[in-house]
């Protein structure tokens, strides 16, 4: 060791071993050889193959004769152990290094440099690690590298291009990461490693190899590293950039074969993607990787910093990829297995790759673009199906766009004859039928829509139709039997000339249903065509039949229709199996239920034969005998075969409830509620329904709504999912940020045959539970109602019954008026409801103006908040200053414990609902708030009798009465308000909101606080009104009151007829009438009190009532009802005693009432046993005299009527009919066998008495009919009418002018006022009922008689043909038996007397009978023919009629 010291110098300086250092050594060489450039260029070369085969950078170093650089070792900076590693002042010698040895060499720095990294990045990826990533050790060593990397650059000493290209030498052992890491890192970007390869094709495979193991690895790590996204993110980006750029783009010095690289590594991972799809999506490493992939078309990663030409190009190249990928599949195909391929049975990762390509092109450029492939290029027809089926299901704007499409596609092929369009178009269609009817309408709906009318596609010609049925036929061996009974059941309209068509086509059609063992015979009555699923077998579908047409006979109580059809028409069906299945023997329940009540409504139709109905009941007997025996096993085994799939539908609700931890996730989550959709078939069990079926009225019973066990539980694990999904989502995001995945849910609802069960369970829950309905219930509800409302287009129409009863009503509508207010818990449930809904909805659609909320908030819904907020909070009453909050925090909604009153005040006083209230649509009238007041009950209301009273003062008199009409108020006109008042009340007590009603209930009237304490308002106006008339009209009493004005409208706006409905409806709006007439002050039957002039009051409208109403509805014979009789005298008194003189207005009046409306008097008379104590006593107390002369006058008359029958007889005092009215009401009261001793009386008194006495006893006669009382009165009628009559007859006085009256009659005129039209009609009948009192040789020698009688005749017939004698008729032949005919009750018989009658009676009278015949039979000579000519033949036999007289034609 000492020794080698020594020996060196010694060595170097002997004169014969003298040793040169390296540089001299190749400095002499250089100057002993000419200078060969060629040579140079070499030698330069073979250094740097040297310098690669030998890459130590420790050796390298270890050159540099610095004593510093000589301690620093490369390895160490790599490894970053040392404290070198991190010291800024080792970078500057490695750089010496690398510059002195670049010298050295001869080679530029740059180029030495990079060859020694790129050998060291290749050292560090060698080491044991991920196939694309780095570790944590190789990252420390890598970073190291870059940053003398980074400080070789920043001095202009390293060479990107030389790197690159000795970086790809060792491709195999490269790591992806370690690529990145050098872009991010600035030392090499992406686009210039990628480009330096010298084999595109190679490059490809490295890059699509290593692309699939980070997406796998992607998806692997969860969740997935930054870096990882990002290095997908980078790559893909720059993938599209230079793969789909524009053509024109310039880039000098860029080759063309980076693009094609580009292009071919995004085609080879979707083609990856697909195959695997196509292939076996389940296994798991494979997935992952596809996975990955798709998550690439999502916008953050492929849009980040590109243009968004480039992104469209690849977005629509993509698409292209898609559709056309592997196009193996034919046309047939297609047709028989596109059922397979609808949504929710398609790959969620290929649905997801649609809606991610769709999001960016927009559905326009998606349906265009789709439409251009099919036209241009082979497709994939699962993919293009599958495609169409998410376009439609994921963005409802593609659905117009999809019907348009097909309408232009079958334009085309009609136009043209082009079979491939019409392909197209019906493959479309049904695979967009295939996703139910809120999607597309059903296949049999647009089947019939396009050829089942004149209007069809086929209906231009012949070579249309010819086109038509040749592609039917050549469609029959593929498709499946669902469209081939489509078409047989719906057929295309076709003229008579070429039936043969179709005839053939059907008859090829079922050949080839009856080879695939398919029979028409045997499709459902309710059996959806357009199903995509498999036919049923008929014993099941006869049980889905049978549901059914249950649960349509609890709706509406009648047959259904299709069960009466196939009753008739389709009997094989019917009878051997929707029968056995509708008849399977059970235990019968102890209350009968709907199955057994439709059992019994068939049997009494003679719809079900009578031995299948006996071996039913002996089997349900003998059922009932083995109950003990076979109860136990029942409950066993009942829920076993409902379990499964209901389970499997709770299990698809869970992974739905699952994804709303991210709510913003549309496609994921509207697959999964398409799984949904399909679990929600099999559980309900029952077939949807085909979209005529959808469009029909839903019948709802609101007060008895019923479901089945196993429907309750589908539609309360629905309603439950819903609520539950709900308060998940919003507990991450507010709904303004969730995805439409309510709608969705919403149209899954609305799409099937539970639709109308769903309705029915809102409404047990909402009209029957609502105050029992927890938080979380009443929020997912609400938020349910207002989605409704948003498809409210898309939904039939309800039919509740009672709380409709003009009509249906829309969903929306339907749901609001569940809401009630009667009693404080209702109340209190209306408000929590009502304001859960409008503060979802105005979170959820912020965005939209005021004016659009309509689409999305029933008005009834917010006049509803509005009538309980002002009830409930006087504050809200005070205007006060809205609070400008930008939103509600709809979080608050989601807390265990909700505030709901102080939410309603908070929501009262937002501005953005204040705005909302300034809509037309959402003012809360008078009209609403009268209508929602009246439903209120005192007993159990929220307000105490003081605060309720309070209210209405402050409701009616400070905030409707002054508010304008335009926004819903009175304009201060008290009439106006008294007149809504007075129409709301009508409509009230005749409806079934008030009191305790049921549907099957009578007229309710009245009767609850609630009602009166609106009523006592009602008395106050009037008042207020009749104390306005008095002073402001003075003398004048012109104008009627406001009353008498809305009775006259109401009643003008009824239909009218003289059907037996018409008729009910108009008494029912008539005793409402009197029943407000008696709760108002009597003073308003008479008018205002005169102040000056002693003028009659104005009657006028209380006595046009009477005449054209009241006496024909709500009177007995010719006299009003004891209690309005009563509160009219009471009205005349007090209107008198507010005069100047009483007796002259009491007078004037009764005078008044003589020739306008007489049937006050009889009134008065009828019931002066009660009356006069009253109006003596009054008239006495106030006036100190007796009664005033008119009055004087009835008690006359009642006085004569006592003395008649007392044997007493005074002469009758004027008029005479007064004095008739009360003789004929005083005998009524005499016993039977009395009657005819009193009357023989009657020979003294004058005609006019006689006359109307027997008018009256008609008009009793009559009544006696219609109200088909007991014998006993009858025979009383009837003997009165009797005695009159002969006592007229001994006195040859003429009776017939009471069967000839008309107004005009000066004397007898006013009797016609005394009757009701019906009574007046009815004459004929009780004409020929006295023909057993006719004297023979009387009515022979009366001129007129004969003329009456065929008159008689005539309107007996003519009642009887307008079907008068359903009521009357038969209680006539009564009368007829009691007399001692042979009448059996027969209306045809009283007719067969009377005209028996009259053929013996005409050849008996004399010649003189005959004149005005021919004018009375003008017009009615059909009626009896026989008659008409018996009555001419003995006209012409007149000896004074010339046959010889010229005739005067002109």
């Amino acid at each position: 060791m000492s020794g080698s010291p020594a020996r060196g110098p010694a060595v170097r300086g002997g004169p014969l071993g003298l040793r040169k250092s390296w540089t001299e050594l190749l400095a002499g060489r250089v100057k002993k050889q000419k200078y060969n450039p060629e040579r140079e260029q070499k030698l330069k070369d073979s250094a740097l193959q040297l310098l690669r085969s030998h890459q130590n950078m420790n050796d390298l170093l270890l050159e540099v004769e610095e004593p510093q650089c000589k301690k620093l070792c490369l390895s160490k900076l790599i490894d970053g152990d040392g404290a070198s590693a991190s010291s800024a002042g080792s970078r500057p010698f490695i750089c010496s290094a690398f510059r002195d040895q670049a010298l050295t060499l001869g080679v530029p720095v740059g180029v030495l440099s990079a060859s020694v990294f790129a050998c060291s990045v290749q050292q560090v990826c060698m080491e044991p690690s991920h196939p694309v990533l780095l570790s944590s050790e190789q990252r420390k060593k890598l970073s190291s590298l870059l940053e003398i990397s980074q400080h070789l650059l920043a001095h202009n000493m390293f060479s990107r291009l030389t790197f690159c290209q000795e970086l790809w030498k060792a491709q195999n052992s490269l790591l992806l990461e370690a690529v990145w890491c050098l872009h991010t890192h600035n030392v090499v970007s992406l686009q210039e490693v990628l480009q330096s390869h010298p084999d595109p094709q190679t490059m490809t495979t490295w890059l699509f190899r290593n692309l699939c193991v980070l997406c796998e690895q992607m998806e692997a790590s969860s969740p997935p590293s930054d870096t990882t996204k990002a290095m997908l993110s980078g790559f893909v980006q720059l993938l599209i950039s230079r793969g789909f750029r524009e053509s024109s783009d310039p880039r000098p010095g860029e080759p063309d074969k980076m693009s094609q690289v580009a292009t071919d590594v995004l085609q080879r991972m979707l083609t990856f993607a697909l195959d695997t799809l196509d292939a076996d999506p389940q296994v798991a490493s494979v997935s992952q990787a596809v996975r990955g992939w798709v998550s690439v078309y999502s916008g953050h990663v492929c849009c980040g910093m590109l243009a968004g030409d480039s992104v469209k190009r690849f977005i629509s190249h993509t698409l292209t990829q898609i559709l056309t990928h592997n196009p193996v599949l034919k046309v047939s195909d297609a047709i028989q297995m596109q059922k397979e391929w609808s949504f929710a049975k398609t790959c969620h990762l290929l649905t997801t790759l649609y809606c991610r390509v769709f999001v960016a092109l927009g559905p326009e450029e998606s349906v265009g673009h789709l439409r251009e492939i099919l036209e241009t290029q082979e497709v994939n027809w699962q993919h293009v199906l599958s495609c169409l089926s998410t376009l439609v299901v994921c963005f409802p704007e593609a659905q117009q766009l999809v019907k348009d499409w097909v309408a232009c596609l079958m334009l085309h092929a009609f136009e043209s004859y082009h079979l491939d369009s019409m392909v197209t178009a019906f493959l479309i269609v049904r695979q967009a039928t295939l996703e139910g009817p809120f999607v597309f309408p059903s296949y049999a709906d647009w089947f019939k829509e396009s050829f089942g009318s004149s209007l069809g596609y086929h209906s231009c010609s012949k070579k249309a139709l010819v086109f038509l049925f040749k592609f039917l036929s050549d469609l029959v061996p593929w498709e499946p039997p669902r469209y081939m009974q489509v078409h047989i059941f719906h057929p295309p309209l076709v003229p008579s000339k070429y039936h043969s068509l179709l005839t053939d086509y059907i008859s090829l059609a079922k050949t080839r249903l009856v080879d695939l063992k398919v029979s028409l015979e045997n499709v459902g009555l309710y059996e959806d065509l357009s199903s995509s699923g498999d036919i049923a077998k008929p014993q099941n579908q006869a049980v889905q039949d049978v549901e059914k047409a249950i649960m349509v006979f609890e709706q509406t109580g009648k047959i259904p229709m299709p069960v009466m059809e196939a009753s008739i028409f389709r009997r094989p069906y019917y009878l051997t199996h929707f029968l056995p299945a509708l008849l399977t023997p059970r235990l019968l329940p102890e209350v009968p239920d709907s199955r057994v009540a439709f059992i019994e409504t068939l049997k009494r139709a003679d719809k079900i034969p009578s031995s299948l109905y006996n071996a039913y009941c002996q089997a349900c007997a003998i059922a009932e005998k083995k109950q003990p025996e076979e109860a136990t096993p029942r409950k066993k085994t009942e829920p076993s075969s409902a379990d499964q799939p209901l389970g499997l539908l709770t299990a698809a609700l869970e992974e739905l409830r699952a994804l709303m931890a991210d709510p913003t996730q549309y496609d994921v989550i509207s697959a999964q509620v398409a799984v949904v959709s399909e679990r929600l078939n099999a559980a309900w069990g029952h077939n949807n329904d085909d979209g005529s079926l959808r469009r029909a009225k839903i019948q709802i019973s609101v007060l008895t709504p019923t479901l089945q066990r196993q429907d309750q539980a589908v539609v309360d694990l629905l309603l439950t999912a819903f609520c539950q999904n709900l308060m998940a989502a919003s507990s991450f995001v507010p709904p303004e940020r969730q995805s439409p995945w309510a709608v969705l849910f919403v149209r899954t609802l609305c799409g099937h045959m539970l639709f109308p069960a769903v309705l029915t369970r809102l409404c047990q829950l909402l009209y029957h539970q609502g105050p029992s309905l927890s938080a979380a219930h009443v929020l997912g509800l609400a938020a349910l109602v207002v989605h409704l409302s948003e498809s409210r287009s898309m939904l039939p129409e309800v039919d509740p019954g009672f709380l409709a009863p003009a009509g249906s009503l829309c969903v929306p509508e339907f749901l609001s008026s569940l809401l009630t207010c009667r009693t404080r818990e209702s109340l209190l449930f209306c408000m929590k409801f009502s304001t859960a809904a409008i503060s979802y909805c105005l979170c959820k659609f912020s965005a939209q103006p005021h004016a659009a909320l309509h689409s999305y908030l029933s008005p009834g819904l917010i006049k509803r908040f509005q009538f309980v907020t002002l009830r409930l909070f006087s504050e809200a009453r005070a205007p006060c200053p809205s609070e400008h909050t930008a939103s509600l925090s709809w979080r608050l909604w989601c807390l265990p414990s909700v505030d709901w009153q102080s939410a309603a005040l908070s929501l009262w006083r937002w501005n953005s609902f204040q705005e909302l209230l300034k809509e037309k649509e959402f003012y809360l009238t008078y009209r609403d708030w009268v209508q929602l007041e009246l439903e209120i009950q005192p007993e159990a209301d929220v307000l105490s009798d003081t605060e309720r009273h309070d209210f209405h003062q402050w409701a009616i008199y400070e905030h409707f009465f002054p508010t304008p009409s335009a926004s819903g108020g009175c304009d201060g006109d008290l009439e106006a308000a008294c007149a809504v008042l007075v129409s709301e009340l009508m409509d009230f007590y005749q409806s079934s909101r008030s009191y305790n009603h049921s549907q099957d209930s009578d007229l309710v009237i009245g009767g609850r606080m609630g009602n009166e304490d609106v009523v006592s308002r009602l008395q106050e106006m009037a008042l207020e009104l009749d104390q306005g008339s008095s002073v402001s009209h003075g003398c004048s009493t012109s104008q009627s009151h406001i009353l008498f004005r809305v009775f006259k409208r109401r009643l003008q706006a009824l239909a009218s007829g003289d059907s037996m409905s018409t008729s009910l409806r108009r008494h029912r709006e008539l005793l409402i009438c009197k029943r407000l007439l008696l709760r108002l002050p009597p003073s308003v039957l008479i008018g205002s009190p005169q102040a000056r002039q002693p003028v009659s009051p104005n009657c006028e409208e209380f006595f046009n009532l009477v005449n054209s109403e009241l006496r024909n509805f709500c009177c007995h014979g010719s006299v009003l009802t004891h209690d309005i009789t009563i509160h009219f005298f009471r009205g005349l008194l007090n209107v008198c005693f507010r005069s100047q003189d009483p007796a002259l207005v009491a007078n004037l009046t009764l005078t008044e009432c003589q020739t306008k409306c007489p049937m006050i008097l009889t009134s008065a008379l009828l019931w002066w046993s009660s009356l006069e104590p009253v109006l003596c006593t009054q008239w006495k107390k106030c006036c100190q005299s007796t009664l005033p002369r008119e009055l004087g006058r009835l008690q006359e008359a009642q006085e004569f009527a006592s003395n008649f029958l007392s044997d007493s007889a005074s002469p009758a005092p004027s008029p005479a009919w007064i004095s008739a009215a009360a003789l004929y009401f005083a005998t009524r009261e005499v016993r039977k066998e009395n009657v005819r001793t009193h009357l023989k009386r009657l020979d003294c008194e004058r005609k006019e008495l006689l006359v109307s006495l027997l008018f009256f006893a008609l008009m009793n006669l009559l009544s006696s009919y219609l109200t088909q009382q007991d014998t006993a009165a009858y025979l009383k009628a009837m003997d009165i009418c009797a005695e009159v009559l002969m006592c007229m007859e001994r006195r040859k006085l003429s009776w017939l002018v009471l069967f000839q009256l008309t107004e005009a009659d000066a004397e007898l005129g006013h009797l016609l006022h005394l009757a009701p039209h019906q009574h007046i009609r009815l004459l004929p009948f009780a004409f020929y009922s006295l023909l057993s009192y006719f004297r023979e040789d009387a009515i022979i020698k009366e001129e007129a008689f004969l003329h009456v009688a065929v008159d008689m005749y005539l309107k007996l017939l003519q009642l009887f043909m307008d079907g008068e004698n359903r009521t009357v008729l038969p209680q006539a032949s009564k009368s007829l038996k009691l007399q001692g005919h042979s009448l059996q009750g027969s209306s045809v018989q009283l007719i067969t007397e009377a005209r028996i009658f009259l053929l013996q009676l005409i050849p008996q009278c004399p010649e003189q009978c005959f004149s005005n015949m021919t004018k009375l039979l003008a017009g009615h000579e059909d009626y009896d023919p026989e008659m008409s000519s018996a009555l001419l033949q003995r006209r012409q036999t007149d000896p004074g009629f010339d046959l010889y007289q010229e005739p005067h034609l002109f």
